[in-house]
């Protein structure tokens, strides 16, 4: 089944739809949402993008990042993606939004509108095995230096992301 972004201009009106792969092949500007969740010790949750993912597999990421559907709002998108990647139900509060562009390799870009969403999550979930190959949860320490070290571990976008939203919290 074919996915669609809805494609934006910097203040968020709407272009038009195109196929996900197809506005990442063309770099062009599109709706996306960034979830972050963080237990009470305040670790952030982690997720390892599933092996059959058609860019940035099995790399590390912020807890969900995906694109609201057309006529869906980004809240709703983020909740919807959470619960279908993870299996999570929890509140979430939308903390900032910035633009940014990513390559991610194989002529392939991320080039983003996105609206960045916190909670907080300690309980039992399942991940989707399609979507996520691993989870965890991990300090800003810890993962300051797994970065540091080993970059290519991470997507380029959640590096950018995590750098983005420090300078606002």
């Amino acid at each position: 089944m074919e996915e669609f972004v809805v494609l934006v201009d910097p203040k968020d009106n709407v272009l038009g739809l195109m196929e996900k792969q197809q506005a990442h092949v063309n770099g062009l500007l599109h709706r996306a949402f960034s979830v972050f969740l963080f237990n009470t010790k305040g670790e952030m949750l982690l997720q390892k993008r599933a092996k059959g993912k058609y860019h940035s597999p099995l790399k590390w990421t912020n807890t969900v990042c995906s694109h609201p559907k057309n006529g869906e709002s980004y809240h709703q998108g983020a909740v919807r993606r959470l619960k279908e990647e993870l299996g999570i139900q929890t509140d979430l509060t939308e903390k900032f939004h910035f633009i940014y562009k990513a390559d991610v390799g194989g002529g392939l870009w991320e080039h983003e509108l996105d609206h960045i969403f916190i909670g907080t999550f300690e309980d039992e979930f399942s991940f989707n095995p399609d979507e996520v190959a691993e989870v965890r949860y991990i300090s800003f320490e810890d993962l300051d230096k797994e970065i540091s070290e080993n970059p290519e571990n991470f997507t380029e976008w959640f590096k950018i992301i995590l750098e983005e939203y420090k300078h606002h919290f």
